[in-house]
């Protein structure tokens, strides 16, 4: 009997423990090394926990799904066509322009870079159309050199491996409040991330 009951006793353990998917945020975490950590996208992660709205602001001890499914697991990226320095100037403009924007703030900085690449109208590569005169205030300034952080490294390897559709086919971005010129208020807007309006 007593064996029966012990044996009972773990099986209730087993059945009613916290799942091992669920991970308890701490402090110095962020939804990027969450989801590194564990293997996943970051939009993997975002889609499992929809209840986190801004992937930029998580808090300590909030729970976290982090259970993986065959969908979900993170595939070797593969990222054809462009150099491992045009990857990490992209990532170092993403930073200079966006660097206090939501994390798909990043990655639509990033797909208009890559919507220009394609586009017949500018230049045909990552670097060109980063060092086109006058297009990207970093480059004037010299904020352009400074290194990547994570976030911005991870929105670029996601805008390179298929969410080029959060930018749609935005060929600019600005911030209204602070551009010193207006010719950009005429052009469609596509979308409105952050501070940021996208224009085709």
């Amino acid at each position: 009997m007593k064996k029966l009951i012990a044996a009972l006793a773990v099986a209730a353990t087993l059945l009613f423990a916290s799942p091992t998917f669920a991970y308890t945020v701490k402090s110095g975490d962020t939804m990027s090394k969450i989801a590194r950590d564990n293997s996943l996208n970051l939009a993997d992660l975002a889609r499992l926990n929809p209840q986190i709205q801004n992937l930029d602001l998580i808090h300590v001890g909030e729970i976290v799904d982090t259970q993986k499914s065959e969908e979900t697991t993170m595939k070797p990226e593969i990222i054809v066509g462009y150099s491992t320095y045009e990857i990490d100037l992209l990532a170092r403009l993403v930073r200079a322009e966006a660097q206090t924007e939501p994390y798909q703030g990043k990655v639509a900085v990033a797909c208009v870079v890559l919507n220009r690449v394609d586009s017949s109208a500018f230049p045909n590569s990552i670097k060109e159309v980063i060092y086109q005169k006058r297009q990207f205030q970093p480059v004037q300034n010299g904020q352009i050199n400074k290194p990547a952080d994570e976030d911005s490294i991870n929105a670029v390897h996601e805008a390179l491996n298929g969410s080029r559709s959060v930018a749609g086919g935005s060929l600019y971005f600005y911030n209204p409040a602070i551009a010193t010129s207006r010719w950009l208020d005429s052009r469609a807007t596509t979308l409105v991330i952050g501070r940021h309006v996208f224009k085709i």
